[in-house]
């Protein structure tokens, strides 16, 4: 019996899995690598090489004007696709193709007018941006926390898997433990319901499901920011209810700036800025 190859497509988001990539780092790869194989008219891109790869570039860049974020994002999928998958070196130096950034100053509140906009939320999104002022949190770093790793003994956070691949520590708040203690009931509520129902398992990174296949339902590996509703993982097809997306966030906070009159006010740039410790 004869086994039929993989689709190009298929190894790469079986690459991008094995170096443990983020599945919005797999999406945005195989996205842009679909879009060199259309322009190109749908060549193998093993045909192809630099000079492929500068053309859909340019075209990206003059035609239909990406920022240069874009074009870098969409040159790293092609390098991962070269590189990892058809272990190919490129003929000429790709670095010379890089698209350079232009500077742009943040937008920084002060401390007033932050805490302007944080008396525009209420609830669960009130709660995660105090959480991100006073702990100095990436978003998807609070997205992604589970119960586990607060520890309010030692008045810490535990960030699991940062920027770099590494842990670190960072301080909880005074000002939020109580908060922060009426949503962990909340979450385990929703969790007990999600285990009478059937459900009640999450996503483990690595091979940690393998190795305790009990773990995905215990109530420490649960999120700390539950999701609202349940969803289908789409790398394993199982049902499982993951964070709240960090779009939710953005949006309540876009709405709030917008409430305080801060409408130029950008979540992203200013959350680990200015400071604020609420």
């Amino acid at each position: 019996m004869t086994h039929r190859p993989k689709r190009l497509l298929d190894q790469v988001r079986e690459a991008i899995r094995l170096k443990h990539y983020a599945y919005s780092t797999e999406k945005t790869y195989v996205y842009w690598i679909k879009r060199f194989i259309l322009y190109q008219n749908k060549r193998h891109p093993q045909e192809m090489g630099d000079k492929e790869i500068r053309e859909f570039l340019t075209y990206l860049a003059v035609e239909e004007n990406v920022a240069a974020s874009t074009q870098n994002r969409a040159l790293s999928a092609l390098l991962f696709l070269y590189r990892e998958v058809l272990r190919r070196d490129l003929e000429l130096p790709i670095e010379l193709v890089w698209a350079k950034r232009r500077k742009h100053l943040p937008t920084v509140l002060t401390r007033e007018e932050a805490r302007q906009v944080i008396g525009q939320l209420s609830g669960v999104h009130r709660l995660i941006v105090q959480l991100l002022y006073g702990s100095g949190l990436r978003l998807m770093e609070c997205m992604r926390l589970r119960v586990k790793d607060v520890d309010f003994g030692h008045r810490q956070i535990i960030v699991r898997d940062a920027k770099g691949g590494n842990d670190r520590l960072t301080i909880l708040p005074d000002s939020i433990i109580e908060p922060l203690r009426a949503q962990l009931a909340m979450a385990k509520q929703l969790h007990e319901q999600d285990l009478a129902h059937g459900y009640g398992a999450v996503y483990l990174p690595y091979a940690l499901e393998r190795k305790y296949p009990n773990a995905s339902r215990e109530w420490i590996w649960q999120y700390l920011f539950p999701a609202t509703q349940r969803s289908r993982d789409p790398r394993s097809g199982a049902i499982r209810r993951h964070h709240l997306h960090e779009s939710t966030m953005q949006k309540a906070v876009k709405r709030a700036a917008k409430r305080a009159g801060f409408c130029r006010f950008c979540f992203c740039s200013q959350t680990r800025r200015s400071g604020v410790t609420l």
